[in-house]
């Protein structure tokens, strides 16, 4: 069955921004594919994604998010949910909730600061999953999803500047998104708080990417050596 896809992006009916990260750093094409929420997809937007060769979906969102599926997950497809965020840890989230601030990369380095507990939670799951690709999402495939991305990437060698240019491939497609549900996208606060930071989201992306060495950092976090070389492994498709 044919794969459709646009360089990176993999249409997959019912979603909007699905990429690959195979081609970037050492990832194996299909090893993982970040996207927005899985749920929305039709019957042939599951039917795309097993043809991808997905067989594990990570679901980054917490509870008050996950509604029912558009249409019903392929036979053989295990879900996985480790809620990201840990959005009953106040001493974080009352500085970043419902700032502009939590819609761009300024918030990446502070949260794997914060919680590095959460991004080996779900980089172990990741390597631990079956056999076949994995497919990891929060809502909208731009800002949770962009932080294991950051770390996955930097873990398979991507440099800095790869790992920002991918997180900008969101912006547009999130932009689409809204545009298709008849929501309004109004940027203006977001690129004020930018601006009174002196930066971009481009630069804020590839200092948080610059300051991680991914594998010592999942170590330290507690992954154990094993499960790292596994998660190596299957990036690069071994």
């Amino acid at each position: 069955m044919a794969v459709t896809s646009t360089g990176r992006f993999l249409e997959w009916e019912g979603c909007f921004n699905v990429r690959e990260l195979g081609g970037l750093g050492g990832v194996a094409p299909g090893a993982a594919v970040r996207a927005d929420a899985l749920d929305r997809l039709t019957a042939r937007g599951w039917t795309t994604l097993a043809a991808h060769g997905i067989r594990t979906v990570v679901d980054l969102r917490g509870d008050d998010e996950v509604g029912p599926d558009r249409a019903p997950r392929p036979p053989g497809l295990t879900t996985v949910r480790i809620p990201l965020d840990g959005i009953e840890h106040r001493d974080f989230w009352d500085h970043w909730w419902g700032t502009p601030g939590f819609a761009t990369p300024a918030y990446f380095r502070p949260f794997l600061t914060r919680f590095p507990d959460r991004v080996a939670a779900v980089a172990t799951a990741i390597a631990d999953a079956p056999p076949g690709g994995v497919a990891f999402h929060c809502g909208l495939g731009r800002d949770r999803t962009g932080i294991i991305a950051l770390v996955l990437l930097r873990l398979a060698g991507a440099s800095p500047e790869e790992v920002a240019d991918d997180h900008a491939l969101s912006e547009p497609r999130v932009r689409a998104m809204y545009a298709a549900q008849g929501r309004p996208y109004d940027s203006a606060e977001i690129d004020t708080y930018l601006a009174g930071l002196g930066t971009t989201a481009h630069a804020l992306a590839r200092d948080a990417a610059a300051g991680l060495d991914a594998g010592p950092y999942l170590r330290a976090a507690g992954m154990d050596a094993g499960v790292l070389r596994r998660l190596e492994g299957r990036l690069r498709g071994r």
